[in-house]
């Protein structure tokens, strides 16, 4: 008994040592300390130790229900080549006007009045610190090692399928300058960026850059990169150029901060938003699609531009149920929703050819049309 004990202690010890090692990868990100610590404290947002939703989160804990959404048969990875419109490498500065292309999932890059942005730039092939987890469905439309000339980028939060480590490597060699919430700063600090290039900022302040007003505005979700402890800021980011404006609503749940977004930074023109990964024990840190149609209508949004989706399974519906619930629910709203492949080029104001690729008999239908 006495030497049963004593293996299982040292296989104990050595898994409890093998996990504290693999958490010191540089993945996992950095600590939290000095003049960052003391910023971070003094945010309205920061409460006993953590980032906090006021009213606190609710949803996402009920594991039984989790279970059985996550047994419904849902048809989670499509069954089909996701088509993907190859984009050149950036090269030359962005001509006037207002632009963007979907990478997939919600990685964006955004030509405005002269400034080339990303979102959330994630162009590896796996949402995860390992190699194993959730995988692309689809190749990026421009590969990591050929992304260059972006001049900002804006980030929502610190999880895997947002913040990616190699992309935030290949970006940062680039120049880019990098636009996070309060902590996030940490890990890109871990992962060798100057600290020039990177802007921590809190809810409802504001950087310029290139001409550009880059705006920190809430969200309502969650964060964590070691675990969900709620340890950095999420945000979402609204663009306020010369000419035009953007926004980016990050992973949230549908809540007050939409109104007071457009009461205080005025209507958008195109607004970027997350429809998918969502459940029924999810609501409170994730809109359904048709929250995401009424968030939209209440920033005002001109265009509406749906991301998170189709790129990593990692909710419990169908991978283009986010799709078809957003167009039905913009259509009975009279909200403006374009559906462009992933690759495709969108510019505000043109008109936008765009077809049903996720519906494939339906595309077909509708390009035999014409």
């Amino acid at each position: 008994m006495r030497r049963v004990l004593t293996a299982g202690l040292a296989v104990l010890a050595l898994l409890v040592g093998a996990a504290w090692l693999v958490l010191q990868m540089p993945v996992f990100g950095g600590d939290f300390a000095g003049a960052r610590l003391a910023r971070m404290q003094g945010s309205s947002a920061y409460r006993a130790g953590r980032f906090e939703n006021d009213p606190p989160q609710t949803s996402g804990l009920a594991l039984i229900e989790n279970w059985r959404l996550y047994r419904g048969g849902q048809v989670r990875e499509p069954r089909f080549s996701i088509p993907v419109d190859a984009v050149r490498p950036y090269v030359d500065a962005p001509a006037p006007g207002l632009r963007a292309w979907w990478f997939g999932h919600a990685t964006t890059v955004i030509e405005i009045d002269g400034l080339r942005v990303m979102t959330d730039p994630m162009l590896s092939d796996r949402a995860s610190p390992l190699p194993v987890g959730p995988r692309r469905f689809h190749p990026p439309p421009l590969a990591l090692a050929d992304l260059a000339h972006i001049d900002a980028v804006v980030v929502s939060h610190d999880h895997y399928d947002h913040l990616d480590m190699d992309s935030v490597r290949q970006l940062a060699r680039g120049g880019a300058h990098f636009y996070v919430g309060l902590g996030v700063g940490a890990h890109l600090e871990r992962w060798a960026v100057p600290a020039a290039q990177i802007h921590e900022m809190d809810w409802w302040e504001s950087r310029t850059h290139g001409g550009v007003t880059i705006h920190c505005a809430p969200a309502r979700h969650y964060s964590g990169r070691t675990r969900m402890d709620n340890s950095t800021l999420w945000a979402s980011w609204y663009l306020r150029g010369r000419q035009h404006s953007a926004y980016y609503s990050g992973d949230t749940g549908y809540a007050p901060h939409f109104a007071a977004i457009r009461e205080r930074l005025g209507p958008v023109e195109l607004a970027i938003m997350k429809v998918g990964a969502y459940g029924a024990t999810w609501l409170d840190i994730h809109m359904d699609p048709e929250a995401a149609v009424a968030a939209s209508a209440e920033l005002g949004a001109q265009v509406v531009l749906p991301v998170h989706w189709a790129t990593f399974n990692l909710s419990y519906h169908a991978w283009d149920e986010p799709i078809l619930r957003t167009v039905a629910a913009a259509r009975a709203g009279g909200v403006e929703v374009i559906t462009p492949r992933v690759g495709q080029p969108y510019a505000f104001g043109a008109p936008f050819a765009g077809v049903a690729w996720y519906a494939p008999q339906q595309a077909a239908l509708q390009g035999s049309a014409r």
